[in-house]
């Protein structure tokens, strides 16, 4: 408030500077909101304050306001990362840290995580002096705080200013970071472990293997799950770092255990992972170690497990050494893929599902029809719809390969089933996959088999379902042709302007409105047109609306030298009354005709 007095009352009495003082009066008002709105507005407040006085008044302000509201202090702690140049630039950033500090010591996650962000970045524009005199000694309370919050804050600092600092705060730096990494609460030892793959990489190889290793197995031996599966992340930073030989004495054994956790969440990270593992390590140990760690995991008793190494079959096998990759999948990867084909977990098979068709691009023509071609058409009558939903959203992985015809005999009763899903999703998601099933399939096969299927759409009960089906239509006149659409697609759509139902009707127009460029100027000017004009005189407003909006549409594609064209204007002019009807009370404005 005296802030807010001072300023107010400024030289001259200036009255442009008023709106800044009720900001910062706004800082200390009891309603929440509008201290977050000031609190969002706090560059204006030190643009108007300048430089000197945000330091010496505004952020000792500030720091005394730290007890508030969890979202004023987030939205605070955000402002500040951007700082920087509204106290006078790098040379006095440091001005930030005291209530960056306070910020990143509260209890509520995710405001230390955001003081710890703008920590991160404001970090980077002090100077090396500046650094070890201000930011680094911040980082040792932090470190040794008596509350956990304090510490698990510091676990993201070390890494920002480690690389900038002399030798000797480096050994200071090494020793807090081992001593948060072995701390009495979970919490602590989490976040060590969350930042312990971005410290190492900032750390000299020497240190990597003496400090970070021993760090690395005693996390991942640690009695709480949690954080054995967060050392798992942190191994495919630490196995980037080492040479090819060390891997096998220094990473390989901790990875072996974590592979065969009692745990199902550390298994689960580790199938997660198994894709950035495998580049790590490099080939010779895939071939070796992580070749029968995958299939374990692929046999895991654990549905969840079993998931996600699914969901990594076909990256693994793409990353297997090319020399022996044909022969790792046939022997010891495939048996195991037809065993998750009839898994008893719905979400096992739609995991597999979406990654089983790229296989074929990796093991050839003859191997996809002798061994994979059986597993697809197994998984196209699969009782569950996103199964069949996902091997269908890939065909064209097969199509490259083998062509789809093999395939077309059981695609369609597949097709058909899940478009008369009872999830109204499902019956979304297949119409999504049409145009690509149309030009995979072609024109004469899509014309016999789906062709029904796409216009039945259109007088779906949901309505998220016609407008899809719309957009569909549109799609395969732009893969068929114009011709394509004159002949099969437009009689029928347009057949719709005389249903019964008029959502029915409305769809007719919602088609013309996408078919119109799609199909050009004289299919639209001397089919589509005739029918837009009679359902002007429709009985439902709403159609009649619509009919306004369809010839605002469709006006650029028509023929202006036609007689139809001029009436379809003297149309509009006569429907603006339907549209807008004239309102009978008093001070109601009629809208100007442009």
């Amino acid at each position: 408030l005296g802030l807010a007095l001072k300023l107010g009352s400024g030289a001259d009495g200036d009255d442009s500077l008023y709106p800044i003082a009720v900001l910062i009066d706004e800082l200390r008002n009891e309603d929440v909101q509008l201290r977050l709105n000031s609190i969002k507005k706090l560059s204006t407040i030190a643009l108007a304050l300048g430089v000197e006085r945000t330091r010496t008044e505004l952020l000792p302000f500030l720091t005394d306001t730290i007890y508030d509201e969890d979202e004023v202090l987030l939205a605070l702690a955000e402002q500040l990362g951007n700082f920087t140049m509204l106290v006078g630039g790098p040379e006095y950033v440091h001005c930030l840290l005291p209530p960056l500090e306070s910020l990143a010591t509260v209890e509520e996650t995710v405001v230390r995580d955001k003081a710890v962000e703008s920590l991160r970045k404001i970090s980077q524009e002090h100077s090396p002096v500046d650094l070890e005199v201000h930011f680094e000694p911040l980082v040792k309370r932090l470190a040794s705080g008596d509350w956990f919050t304090s510490r698990t804050s510091a676990c993201g600092l070390f890494s920002v200013c480690y690389p900038r600092v002399s030798s000797t705060v480096k050994a200071e730096i090494r020793q807090h970071f081992r001593t948060l990494c072995s701390d009495d609460t979970p919490m602590v030892r989490r976040a060590a472990a969350s930042k312990l793959g971005e410290f190492a990489k900032v750390l000299e190889l020497d240190y990597v293997k003496s400090d970070i290793i021993s760090l690395f197995t005693a996390l991942a031996s640690d009695e709480q799950d949690s954080v054995r599966l967060l050392a798992v992340e942190a191994c495919v930073s630490i196995a980037s770092l080492l040479p090819q030989e060390d891997l096998e004495t220094l990473v390989m054994p901790t990875l072996r255990q974590a592979a065969e956790d009692k745990s199902w969440r550390v298994r689960y990270m580790v199938a997660d992972k198994f894709s950035e593992l495998q580049k790590a390590v490099g080939p010779e140990i895939t071939k070796n170690d992580l070749v029968p760690a995958f299939q374990n995991l692929l046999k895991d008793c654990e549905a969840e497990v079993r998931s996600a190494a699914a969901k990594k079959i076909k990256e693994f096998c793409e990353n297997l050494p090319e020399d022996s990759r044909e022969t790792i999948i046939m022997t010891h990867i495939l048996s195991c893929v037809k065993e998750l084909v009839s898994d008893t977990s719905q979400h096992v098979k739609s995991a597999l599902a979406s990654v089983i068709m790229g296989l074929s691009t990796i093991l050839g023509k003859d191997n996809t029809v002798e061994h994979l071609l059986p597993l697809f058409l197994a998984q196209l009558k699969d009782e569950c719809p996103e199964v069949r939903l996902n091997i269908i959203s890939n065909l064209d992985c097969v199509n490259e390969v083998i062509g789809i015809r093999q395939l077309s005999q059981s695609l369609l009763p597949a097709i058909v089933e899940l478009a008369e899903d009872a999830k109204w999703r499902v019956r979304l998601a297949i119409i999504e996959y049409m145009p690509l099933l149309a030009g995979q399939l072609g024109v004469e096969f899509f014309d016999e088999k789906l062709n029904t299927l796409c216009m039945a759409w259109l007088i779906d009960h949901v309505y998220a379902i016609r407008e899809a089906a719309t957009c569909n239509l549109m799609k395969l006149v732009e893969k068929f042709g114009a011709e394509w659409a004159q002949n099969t697609i437009v009689p029928k759509v347009l057949g719709m302007a005389n249903d019964p139902n008029y959502l029915h009707r409305m769809t007719t127009l919602f088609c013309i409105n996408s078919l119109s460029e799609a199909c050009g100027q004289d299919i639209t000017t001397k089919h589509m047109l005739p029918v837009v004009l009679k359902m002007s005189n429709d009985q439902v407003a709403n159609v009649r609306f619509n009919v306004a909006k369809s010839l605002q549409k469709i006006g650029p594609v028509l023929d202006s030298n036609l007689h139809q064209v001029k009436d379809a204007f003297h149309l509009v002019i006569l429907l603006i009354p339907c549209v807008f009807p004239r309102s009978s009370g008093p001070g109601i404005n009629q809208p100007k005709l442009g």
